[in-house]
């Protein structure tokens, strides 16, 4: 019996040893800048990793003011989390903090990760398949998915928008909307949902071009309004409008941005466009905030753009977020987030998709203040207020 208890012993010292190299340890960088006291006291961005390699990880910018320079914390999810298995999982693609919890979109690992917001420690889960995006009203979260497998192709569903209890983490309802749906947003007790068809563009079946309306009470989809092919995000700004961008089929039809704006009636309509390629989007007050990235079939080259566009006059009314050198030095924008008090911004850099990216940080200005290494393809971001903390 000595030498059975011996040898159990020995395999719980080696599982143990495992699980401890397993563990990536977390990083804890002096970014150098200076702090600032304010009601937002951190920012946690969600790096997608790239798919099929199960390293999507969460990092932690510390924003409270209670050291003199600004501190990033790289990895965090794993160091407060240790027996999670497989940790995050495989593509984060969304991150949002609601009630005073952080929700994690894992794509492929067909789940939402939700922590606590003051401190990223997990509390459960929510098994959706393919899941894209979350949005939230009153007590339940909404989340969009592709329903079928990825990559499933011709074969593939229609997409739903699943309906989430927020406190006992439980799926209520579901609602049919188009293939493969991406971003959502909320005005009044309607949920407007992005279709892309993605799956479909890519086997030669024709890319979506609607956005869904549901009704929330009833969760119906109630109508569906034609926009452009390929959508992706959906915001909505101070002015009831919804911002949509459609990233055309990346050959003859360009990437531009759409607003929905309410007739007469208060029903959803098309308002008009901008030929303007935009990828990725952060409205604060009147000010679209965008980076665009236009790839060309003839000449094989990738052209990004940044900006500013008025959301009240639907004008660009700047087309360069920064002069300053390190923003020409992006490889591939694939995130924007700006700080709704200050005004000072953050751009996420891909680099090459497969090691770690970089996180920028520019003054309301432009000015460059300073930029640290993230996890791999850093792209969604929250930013966490003293009131969300317990």
């Amino acid at each position: 019996m000595k030498h059975v208890a011996y040898y159990i012993l020995t395999l719980l010292l080696l599982s143990a040893c495992r699980q401890d190299v397993m563990i990536v340890p977390m990083e804890n960088i002096d970014t150098g800048g200076k702090t600032q006291k304010s009601e937002i006291i951190g920012m946690y961005l969600l790096n997608e990793g790239n798919m099929g390699s199960n390293k999507s990880t969460l990092d932690y910018l510390d924003l409270s003011g209670n050291d003199e320079t600004v501190h990033y914390y790289r990895n965090i999810y794993s160091e407060r989390n240790p027996s999670t298995v497989m940790s995050l999982g495989d593509v984060g693609n969304d991150c949002q903090i609601y009630g005073q919890r952080l929700w994690l979109v894992i794509n492929c690992s067909n789940k939402v990760e939700v922590a606590s917001a003051d401190d990223a420690v997990r509390i459960g889960k929510v098994d959706i398949p393919n899941c894209r995006y979350v949005s939230f009203n009153d007590r339940y979260a909404y989340v969009s998915s592709y329903v079928g497998s990825v990559y499933s192709g011709s074969s593939s569903p229609l997409g739903s928008v699943y309906k989430v209890d927020t406190l006992s983490l439980q799926k209520v309802d579901s609602c049919s909307v188009g293939y493969q749906p991406e971003e959502m947003a909320i005005i009044g007790n309607r949920l407007y949902v992005a279709n892309s068809g993605g799956y479909q563009g890519m086997t030669g079946q024709g890319y979506e071009s609607t956005v869904s309306v549901i009704d929330l009470p009833s969760m119906q989809e109630v109508d569906k309004i034609e926009v452009a092919p390929n959508l992706h995000h959906l915001k909505a700004d101070r002015y009831n409008q919804l911002w949509v961008t459609a990233r055309g089929n990346y050959m003859d039809e360009r990437s531009s941005i759409y607003w929905l704006e309410p007739d007469a009636n208060g029903k959803m309509q098309v308002g008009g466009h901008l030929d303007q390629p935009v990828s990725d989007l952060c409205i604060v007050g009147d000010s679209l905030y965008f980076y665009g990235s236009q790839w060309s079939e003839v000449s094989m080259t990738n052209t990004i753009t940044y900006g500013i566009i008025n959301v009240k006059t639907h004008q660009i009314v700047n087309t360069s977020l920064s002069d300053a050198p390190e923003i020409s030095k992006i490889r591939m924008p694939y995130g924007i987030i700006v700080n709704p008090i200050h005004r000072d911004f953050y751009l996420m850099d891909a680099r090459n998709y497969v090691s770690s990216g970089e996180l920028l940080h520019f003054l309301p200005d432009g000015t460059f203040d300073w930029k640290v290494k993230t996890g791999d393809i850093p792209a969604h971001a929250a930013f966490l207020f003293k009131t969300e903390k317990k």
